[in-house]
């Protein structure tokens, strides 16, 4: 038997530990936009040397589209309530 208990089922989309079909988040990721902003803040992070040093520190989109440091944990859990904003 294989080590891993998700090889060889299916095309890969679906996680039978979670439930979920991740194809569409794949799929959503891909956009443009995203993959611009993404490429954005990893080349701030870079810049300003938090990208990997284990400072526990992300680069954060403003209202006014102004980067700052932020946690990651306080940045990554802000999803927005109602699909309104919550940036800073």
């Amino acid at each position: 038997m294989a080590r891993n208990g998700l090889a060889g089922k299916g095309p890969g989309r679906y996680n039978e530990k979670t439930g979920r079909d991740y194809s569409y988040d794949k799929k959503y990721q891909k956009k443009k936009k995203l993959v611009k902003r993404r490429v954005e803040l990893n080349k701030a992070n870079r810049k300003s040397g938090t990208y990997g040093n284990g400072d526990g520190m992300d680069k954060s989109h403003t209202r006014s589209g102004k980067l700052v440091n932020e946690k990651q944990s306080q940045n990554r859990a802000r999803n927005g309530a109602n699909g309104k904003s919550t940036k800073k």
